[in-house]
């Protein structure tokens, strides 16, 4: 199995936008999705993402901070699955609730790179 990663792209908070009803629809459709993909052995991790951060930019001596503020698109939160490649990967982020409660919503799938083929440095699975 190869490592992919999902990042909610979104433009809305969720919580402010849906009702009260339809936002805890919302989280137990997104308890239930997470429990398949554990019992099925494909997450990794998951996590929504607050709302508010700061944007770094520059270089020492000049750095630039900013406030996480992008109007048009947020990246909510992420998913790290396991999946045999990545028209799996798709099918499985398409199956995300974000697409039935949150009008918007992008899920970017992505390939975790696991080694550095020029060097043969891996990289490490588990934050030490």
């Amino acid at each position: 199995m190869k490592e992919y990663m999902f990042f909610i792209r979104k433009q809305r908070n969720s919580q402010e936008t849906l009702s009260p009803d339809k936002f805890q629809q919302f989280l137990k459709a997104c308890e239930s999705y997470i429990e398949q993909l554990k019992s099925h052995g494909q997450l990794v991790s998951a996590k929504p993402i607050v709302w508010e951060g700061k944007i770094v930019s520059g270089k020492s001596g000049n750095w630039k901070e900013a406030p996480y503020n992008e109007p048009a698109e947020v990246i909510g939160g992420y998913y790290h699955i396991l999946a045999k490649d990545l028209n799996e990967a798709t099918d499985i982020a398409k199956a995300n609730p974000e697409f039935t409660y949150n009008e918007g919503t992008r899920i970017e799938v992505r390939p975790v790179k696991m080694k550095e083929e020029q060097s043969g440095f891996v990289y490490p699975s588990e934050a030490s």
